[in-house]
């Protein structure tokens, strides 16, 4: 079977990693799997880029620049919306043209317009499409947080100046959308059960094959090691608890930093005495502008891509937090656990599924700044670390492993396979 991975960025991203581990895990399987990006980071002869890189400069810009325009010329939002009004025609590629099955992942930012999605389904070849967020499901944003205008149609977008309107980019982008699935047999694998339930609510999604997946881990890489060789290598002091942060861009307000920060200076009024032992890392782009809000001692580690080091920082936390407002199923809280680290987030989206309450970590309740420090509180100083470390071990194992979910997906590959024949 030859499985070809559509995905923006070869590295840089979320859905860049997790397509990344999909790709090797399937070859593991005996999958000769692909990857097609826009950005092409490494020589990996398995990842191919789209050809004519400065035009595909210009399809990203040009998104933007549309959506600027209809934002009112403003950047609130900017890149929390994507119309797929331009992008790439990849059906007249050797690797589409070699591949059995066609597997969409992060397809934004100019890699595919709709058009070019329309030509992949009529292509006729068998199209799987793994959903790291909810754009696929709605008009225009990739989290819809508290709007539920997708379940019937979207319009009066929240994303746009004034709330849009009845015929705002928000509901051309659908009616886009609806003329480009119409009609067409997709098979959508959310990275969470709590994204499947959302997918299944979509009015565009109506009629689709629909099911969960997560994302694998590559549990040889990701694995605990010795805490005090760690925190040398990835210059953190040896003798503190250490709290970890991580974003690929920490000021994303969706990932929660300011209740992270709240939730570490109410830790410190409270327990002057665990704060004096007490420091915190913040790894990803912008840690430095954080690190002044927060009481206790902060290292800001900046963005990393060296994986070896990113192993090293998680193998140096005592306890690793993420409060994301909405999040499908973050890599950052699997890496965490695979490395034995427990884990302390909020009760939504995919993050309770990852985190099973006070056996490998801590769900504090929504938006609780209060329940977070005590989540952070009680990992530091009430549980046992090590038990709690075992048994996220044990959770990566069983759910998140290469050969799990690559036997899932495919099972899902198959099926596209026998629909396709049946339809023939």
């Amino acid at each position: 079977m030859r499985v070809l991975i559509v995905n923006t960025s070869e590295k840089t991203g979320g859905a860049a990693v997790a397509a990344n581990r999909l790709m090797e895990a399937l070859k593991n399987n005996g999958v000769k799997a692909k990857m097609l990006v826009r950005d092409k980071e490494t020589d990996q002869i398995t990842v191919a880029a789209v050809p004519h890189p400065l035009l595909m400069q210009w399809r990203f810009l040009w998104e933007r620049l549309v959506i600027f325009a209809n934002n009112r010329l403003s950047r609130n939002h900017l890149f929390e919306m994507d119309i797929a009004n331009a992008g790439a025609d990849i059906t007249r590629l050797r690797e589409f043209r070699e591949a059995d099955v066609i597997h969409l992942s992060w397809v934004n930012q100019g890699m595919l317009s709709l058009p070019g999605i329309r030509k992949i389904l009529d292509s006729d070849k068998p199209v799987v499409w793994t959903m790291h967020d909810a754009w696929p499901a709605t008009a225009i944003c990739h989290y819809p947080r508290e709007c539920d205008k997708y379940q019937s149609r979207c319009h009066n977008c929240p994303l746009l100046p004034g709330g849009g309107g009845q015929h705002d980019l928000a509901a051309r982008t659908w009616a886009r959308k609806k003329r480009t699935m119409e009609g067409r047999n997709i098979h959508f694998v959310a990275c969470s059960r709590w994204l499947e339930a959302k997918a299944k609510q979509s009015a565009l999604l109506t009629g689709q094959s629909i099911t969960s997946i997560p994302n694998p881990i590559d549990s040889r890489t990701f694995c605990p090691a010795d805490r005090r060789e760690a925190r040398m290598a990835a210059g953190l002091p040896l003798d503190k608890r250490v709290v970890l942060f991580v974003s690929q861009r920490v000021t994303d307000s969706r990932k929660g930093m300011g209740y992270f920060t709240e939730a570490m200076n109410t830790l410190a009024g409270n327990n002057p005495e665990l704060a004096g032992e007490t420091c915190v890392a913040v790894l990803g782009g912008h840690a430095e502008e954080v690190a002044e809000g927060l009481r206790l001692p902060t290292f800001p580690l900046g963005y990393v891509s060296d994986e070896r080091r990113i192993v090293d920082i998680y193998n140096s936390a005592d306890v690793f937090v993420l409060p994301s407002l909405e999040d499908n199923l973050p890599n950052t809280i699997m890496e965490a656990m695979a490395c034995g680290v427990p884990c302390v987030g909020f009760d939504t989206g995919g993050i309770p599924e990852m985190i099973d309450h006070r056996k490998n970590g801590y769900v504090a309740a929504y938006k609780d700044a209060a329940d977070l420090a005590e989540g952070i509180r009680w990992v530091l100083a009430e549980a046992d670390r090590d038990a709690l470390g075992r048994d996220a071990r044990r959770k990566v194992a069983a759910c998140y492993s290469q050969n799990a979910v690559a036997m899932k997906y495919i099972e899902v590959y198959n099926q596209a396979l026998a629909f396709k024949r049946y339809r023939l």
